[in-house]
């Protein structure tokens, strides 16, 4: 799939030793491809390798489960209303077990009905991030007896995470082309 951008296209001509050292370390990863914000983050490859270190660990290192990452995620990408975020990660979360008209309820803006108190918990510690800025001191005592407080600090890692992911493919419009519609209306 062509993945555009409206930063310059790296090639062979114009990538320096430290971004091609960068995209090697993608590339041999856990994600093995350069999807989403990664050829936006690469021309600054400080800014690079820090970022995806802490994306490896947020997608495949904390203690939550795969399908309550994947819906902090696509809470994150409706929010933003990132295109290319929701096309990345909305077939990771069905694959994940998040059901089909939750998925379809964070897309449209609606309320979504959990299957569990663990999503909804986390759902909602989403909204209250973006919405007020805070989480409540009822909302913040479920979390922790949800996943404990190491468990909520990697959530709020993972929401803070995947705003930055939001904001870079939403800023250098990072395309991923591909002839489905696009997700959000623009």
């Amino acid at each position: 799939m062509p993945i555009s951008s409206r930063l310059t296209p790296l090639s062979e001509q114009n990538t320096t030793p430290e971004q091609q050292r960068v995209l090697d370390d993608i590339l041999s990863g856990p994600r093995g491809n350069l999807d989403g914000p990664f050829l936006a983050w690469v021309h600054s490859p400080a800014l690079a390798d820090h970022a995806q270190r802490l994306g490896a660990f947020c997608r495949y290192g904390t203690r939550l489960e795969l399908r309550l990452t994947e819906l902090a995620i696509l809470t994150t990408a409706a929010w933003w209303r990132s295109q290319a975020e929701w096309q990345i990660h909305e077939p990771i979360a069905r694959q994940a077990g998040l059901p089909d008209q939750l998925i379809e309820a964070l897309r449209q803006g609606t309320a979504p009905v959990f299957d569990t108190a663990e999503e909804a918990c986390v759902h909602a510690i989403g909204v209250a991030l973006y919405d007020t800025r805070r989480i409540p001191a009822d909302l913040y005592r479920q979390g922790v007896a949800l996943f404990g407080e190491a468990g909520m600090v990697e959530l709020v890692g993972v929401y803070g995470y995947y705003s930055l992911v939001a904001m870079t493919l939403n800023a250098f419009a990072v395309d991923r082309g591909g002839e489905a519609p696009p997700p959000f209306a623009e």
